[in-house]
Order: structure tokens, then sequence, then C-alpha cells
């Protein structure tokens, strides 16, 4: 996947394409060379030297300041996530994240709490999107979808999804964010690499938004389903890591108390 230099500068030459003139205020004149903002522009923008800029996109530069990133990410438009995502690509941190191990007892006591949950959808779910365990109620969710066993594979490649989710495209995005965020600098994980490798080859809107170096991540969001045998949800997920468990997070679906959505939740439950 290229060292971590060449992930930050790979990161800049996206982003930078993303940017028009007009968005930080330059008159983009005749006609430009290249799609989005100069080296130039940028290096203009953000207070540092047009060869320093060079550099960092060229994966020669030194480390640079959270004063420069901050500039960076201003110019470049980053939303919070993906100026995180920056930070994270320049610290060239390459530890292996999900060092931890889950020990034998912990992952069957997950297992078991997450599978006596009853009322709502619950499941436990890796960086890369593997689900690795649900409940009763998130089954049923589901139901359905025959490559809900990996969220990323069913967002690109599952058929059914379009039908599935009120906003496929968002959903697409989402997605692809979230495991641009997981990846950090450099896919460690071999189930990963494996998987961004799978969709590039078999989804073009998937290359199409990679390319795009969007970092997102999950927390909490309203989630819209129509779901086949209760008709249209309106839930709130909540994704939380689990301390000592890097490689797992809990994911959660509520429907508001005494909705539609509810008592629809209920019925799946039953």
């Amino acid at each position: 996947m290229g060292s971590t230099s060449d992930a930050l500068g790979e990161f800049l030459r996206a982003r930078r394409a993303l940017v028009r003139p007009h968005d930080v205020g330059l008159d983009p004149g005749g006609s430009r060379q290249v799609p989005g903002l100069r080296r130039e522009e940028v290096a203009v923008l953000a207070g540092v030297s047009t060869d320093y800029y060079v550099q960092l996109e060229q994966g020669r530069g030194k480390r640079p300041s959270t004063q420069v990133l901050d500039a960076l990410a201003r110019v470049l438009r980053l939303d919070f996530d993906t100026h995180a995502h920056l930070r994270n690509l320049a610290a060239r941190d390459t530890a292996l994240r999900g060092s931890v191990a889950i020990t034998d007892d912990t992952r069957r006591a997950l297992d078991d709490l997450v599978r006596r949950w009853v009322g709502v959808p619950a499941m436990l779910v890796t960086p890369w999107m593997d689900v690795v365990t649900r409940n009763g109620p998130a089954d049923a969710l589901y139901a359905g979808l025959a490559l809900r066993d990996n969220l990323a594979r069913m967002a690109f490649l599952d058929e059914n999804i379009g039908s599935f989710v009120a906003d496929p495209a968002h959903l697409a995005r989402c997605t692809v964010a979230t495991l641009r965020a997981s990846a950090g600098p450099e896919p460690h994980a071999p189930r990963l690499v494996e998987l961004i490798g799978e969709l590039s080859v078999r989804s073009e809107l998937f290359r199409r938004l990679w390319a795009r170096h969007d970092a997102h991540n999950k927390a909490s969001a309203v989630k819209h389903f129509r779901h086949p045998a209760v008709g249209d949800l309106t839930l709130h997920q909540h994704v939380m890591s689990l301390p000592h468990n890097p490689e797992l997070q809990l994911w959660i679906y509520q429907a508001e108390p005494g909705s539609a959505s509810e008592k629809a939740l209920l019925r799946l439950s039953g």
C-alpha cells in the first residue's frame, strides 16, 4: 500500500483536486491544466512555500507542524473527521491497530451480551465492517440481504441494497469514508486490504469514492430503512468502540419511543 509519506502525498493531491478556485475566493482565470487548485495556490493560501508544499505531495517533506496541517485543512475545506485523518497520516504512526488480542473469554462474553439483547438490533462489527455477531432483532432487520455479513460489500455489491435503504448513494459515501478512517495511514489488517481490493475491482462507484479520500468516524446517526416486512423505519444508530478491544465496535439501533418505527421493531423482535 506504500509508505505513510506516500499516503499523505496521495491524500493532498486528491483533496486539492476537489477544491475549485471560487471555493476559496480565487479567480479561476483562463483554462486550467489541473482540476481543482494548483500546488502554488494551496501553498499561498496555507502560508507555506510552494517548494515545501511540493515536497509534502511528493513524500519528501519533513513532518508538518500542527499549524501547517490546520492551515491545509482550512484551504482544502476538510470536515472534522477528514481533518483528523490528515493529522493521522502526517503523524506517520504505523503501529498495528488491533494488536491487543481479544481473549476467548472476552469474546464469548461479548457475543453473549449482544445475543441476549432484546428489543433493539445490536451487532459486533470490525473496523473493516465484518459483522461477527448479531442478535435476533438485527438478524431480522437485515433479512433479505445476501451480503449482510460484511456491511461494505453489502453497500456496494448486494443487488437488493437499493430497495432496502432510502438513500443508497449516501450509504455508499459513508461506507467508503468509514473504511478510509479505519485504514489510517496504511491498511495493516489483511482482511481490510483484501476488502478494499475486492471492492476496487468490482465496483466503479467504490473506486471513484475511494479516490476522494473522505474520512468518517462512526458515532451516532439517523438511518432510514425500507424493510420488506414492516415498511419504513427511522432508527438512531449508535456506534461505540470497546475499551481494550480495538478490533470490535458495538452497533445499536433504536427508535423514538412511541413511534411507528418502534412498533415495527417490536414486530421484528417478536
